[in-house]
């Protein structure tokens, strides 16, 4: 019967140690969409995630996760259950059309 518990114990343990183990996805607020938002926020459904998207393109970028605050129906609770999730870094703007990089263009002129 002791053998039954410690294996029970033993099993029980490693797997809350298991889920310990794994990192909470994260996700920037700047360039992920409603779904996005949706799958990976706690406490973030998707009328919420599309208040955020709208948000973002009305306001531009956010320059912290405070800033969620500002979205209709997010709080600082709600910014705070998922500060782990959250990363704030500015989109890049695509190049334009035809444009080179520098050592592209170095490269095609040394030929």
């Amino acid at each position: 019967m002791n053998t039954i518990k410690s294996l029970f114990a033993t099993v029980l343990l490693s797997l809350m140690l298991a889920g310990t183990a794994f990192a909470a996805e994260k996700v920037n607020i700047n360039t992920a969409d409603a779904a996005t938002l949706d799958r990976v926020l706690h406490n973030v459904g998707a009328s919420k995630a599309e208040a955020i998207v709208a948000y973002r393109k009305a306001n531009g970028p956010f320059q912290s996760p405070e800033q969620l605050a500002q979205v209709k129906g997010i709080g600082l609770k709600t910014v705070e259950q998922n500060r782990e999730r959250i990363v704030v870094s500015t989109p890049r703007p695509a190049a334009p059309a035809g444009a080179t990089t520098g050592a592209a263009r170095s490269a095609a002129q040394t030929r």
